[in-house]
């Protein structure tokens, strides 16, 4: 028949801390040298339970809900004495035991799941893969080809927006025009040893070279109203 705790009898039997446990076996269930009840386990964060020493527990106690604590104490307080020292010395027994626990059973349901849809998903992106790679391979080819004529013929256009805006800047159209003023005056002066050298009449000298010398004069007008507005 099971003895209660701290009951006379259980107190003349040996006391589970009094068990060698070797360095290998799980961490002592004994809360403190007077009392022979074992300490409650708790869940571990990487899926294995430990028996909570006395020094651990202020920390760990908020994080071991009191009805999972309740249910393993319940698993603990039915077993013999026989059965809580095989479960200090031998570490199979051990570990089973942490294995029936619900709060175990329930986090490798939890891992085992969590692994599985990771799977899924590593899977799926393995075969997405040659998709990926089939993408990279256009879009290279697009870069290599449309991008790059596309390209090329963006710099043109910038090329000849640069020139248009140089043609039209005030100071080039000043420029423009006092060529051309030049070029009147040398037209003038052309015709003039034509006449000199009889090689022109004088009725088509005078014609010619009247509308020579009044777009030489218009150029002229305007070329100082355009060099008087910037200067202003």
């Amino acid at each position: 028949m099971f003895k209660f705790w701290n009951s006379p009898d259980q107190q003349a039997q040996p006391r589970p801390q009094e068990i060698s446990t070797g360095s290998w076996g799980p961490p002592s269930v004994v809360s403190s040298p007077s009392s022979s009840r074992p300490g409650t386990p708790s869940v571990s964060s990487s899926g294995s339970f430990s028996i909570q020493r006395p020094a651990d527990r202020s920390q760990s106690s908020a994080h071991v809900s009191p009805s999972e604590a309740a249910g393993i104490i319940a698993h603990l307080k039915d077993k013999s004495v026989d059965e809580l020292r095989k479960l200090l010395s031998d570490k199979d027994a051990y570990h089973n035991f942490l294995l029936s626990l619900e709060p175990v059973k329930t986090q490798n349901k939890v891992r085992d799941e969590l692994r599985n849809e990771t799977l899924q998903l590593a899977s799926a992106n393995l075969d997405k893969e040659p998709r990926i790679m089939e993408l990279r391979n256009q879009c290279r080819i697009i870069r290599t080809t449309e991008l790059a004529a596309a390209q090329e013929k963006l710099h043109e256009l910038d090329r000849k927006k640069e020139e248009t805006l140089k043609f039209y800047a005030p100071v080039s159209l000043l420029r423009q025009l006092q060529e051309a003023m030049s070029t009147a005056e040398e037209e003038s002066e052309a015709l003039h040893r034509q006449l000199l050298d009889r090689e022109i009449d004088l009725g088509s000298f005078i014609q010619k070279y009247k509308k020579l010398r009044c777009t030489y004069h218009r150029r002229a007008l305007t070329h100082l109203a355009a060099k008087t507005s910037l200067n202003g």
